[in-house]
């Protein structure tokens, strides 16, 4: 089915703006299109975030999806499902083929839009080990392409026919690019998933090691190859690159904050499915940073500022692969 219809950009809109115009339809709660696409929302709007990495984004294309879906025939559709996820990989593969020109320009490193998830997120291996922090930067080095079919079929276990519906590639053309796009991310994806409580305990000596300055406790707690990836967005200060080994990663915190003057707080919270923590600057809110952990240790460290980006930490964001 053709979807015609330009993109919206919908980038001065609030979250709350985003939320209610993707589903105030106008029609009454017994409407068909209406119900099926509230009862499919968190599943779409899962799929648009981890295809783009953008919970901005991933509203516009969910409000793009609707205004396709209630032009279409429901007489003729056999898994509404189906046809509603089809819809949004369509919309979300034109915006990730934007996105990535977009970026280019970016200003430092670009880190995904970390979510607020709810405990049950963490409970979900699978849920979060998709939506994690290292694993969106993953799949930021595939094409779009290549994302969208990795993410319909690893996270949400779509089939091939209907991918390549969704995509416009033939079966075989999609088993060709699943199978290519499985063997890229394999080879970078973490190698060992570990428990919330092992990633809270390393978190939380990470926590007291900045709070109290203390150098050889950040360094006990930094794996000697650990990486910091910090997102500024050109509006707050970061670091242009990423900053590897636990010397130089300990160094940036401690020295640029002694440098500065500012007072660093931190306050256990959850984004991505993972534990993180929201940091504080003299008390004043400047970021989110989100860790990945390995053997009690902690291997990466991705500490997003960009005021833009931290629109959706506020409010537990609902995920699903169902």
């Amino acid at each position: 089915m053709n979807e015609p219809g330009a993109d919206r950009n919908g980038t001065d809109r609030s979250d709350a703006d985003r939320t209610s115009t993707s589903t105030d339809t106008g029609r009454s709660g017994s409407d068909p299109a209406t119900d099926a696409f509230v009862a499919h929302r968190n599943l779409l709007f899962t799929v648009a975030y981890e295809m783009l990495g953008s919970a901005a984004d991933a509203e516009d294309v969910l409000q793009e999806t609707w205004l396709r879906w209630i032009e279409v025939d429901l007489e003729e559709v056999r898994d509404r499902r189906a046809y509603l996820v089809r819809i949004t990989t369509r919309q979300a593969l034109n915006r990730l083929r934007a996105a990535s020109r977009r970026r280019e320009a970016y200003v430092g490193p670009w880190l995904p839009e970390p979510l607020l998830t709810a405990p049950d997120v963490a409970e979900d291996v699978e849920l979060a080990e998709s939506v994690s922090m290292a694993m969106m930067l993953v799949l930021e080095t595939l094409s779009p392409t290549e994302r969208a079919v990795f993410v319909l079929r690893e996270a949400f276990g779509v089939g091939y026919d209907e991918i390549a519906a969704a995509v416009d590639k033939s079966p075989a053309a999609v088993r060709q690019i699943a199978h290519r796009a499985r063997r890229h991310v394999d080879a970078r994806r973490p190698r060992r998933v570990v428990s919330p409580s092992e990633a809270r305990a390393a978190l939380e000596s990470f926590r007291n090691a900045v709070e109290a300055r203390d150098l050889q406790g950040l360094l006990d707690v930094l794996a000697p190859d650990v990486v910091l990836v910090s997102d500024g967005g050109g509006v707050k200060r970061a670091a242009v690159r990423p900053v590897v080994g636990a010397g130089k990663v300990a160094r940036f915190y401690l020295g640029g904050s002694a440098k500065a003057g500012f007072a660093i707080t931190c306050e256990p919270t959850a984004v991505n499915g993972d534990p993180a923590l929201a940091v504080y600057l003299d008390g004043a809110f400047d970021g989110v940073m989100a860790v990945r952990v390995a053997d009690g240790r902690v291997t990466g460290l991705y500490y997003v500022r960009n005021p833009e980006k931290l629109t959706r930490v506020t409010a537990e964001t609902p995920l699903t692969l169902r």
